[in-house]
């Protein structure tokens, strides 16, 4: 599951629907470069783009999903 943001004021605002409980772990990554980032790294977030057509478990069970696999845990 993952909420998009923004940025206000030093602080990360979330949509309503993101019904986090009160200290709970986010992991928050920027969807685009910053001016001083490498140039390389530029370049990977320009092509990086989420796949919200992809299951979740897309990474871990890449084999059910390409070759007909049984689905781990």
């Amino acid at each position: 599951m993952s909420y998009k943001g923004t940025v206000k004021n030093g602080v990360v605002v979330l949509p309503p629907e993101a019904q986090l409980p009160e200290g709970a772990e986010v992991e928050v990554t920027p969807l685009e470069a910053r001016v001083d980032d490498p140039p390389f790294l530029q370049a990977i977030l320009k092509l990086a783009k989420p796949r919200p057509d992809w299951p979740e478990d897309f990474a871990l069970n890449h084999a059910h999903y390409t070759k007909g696999h049984p689905k781990k845990a």
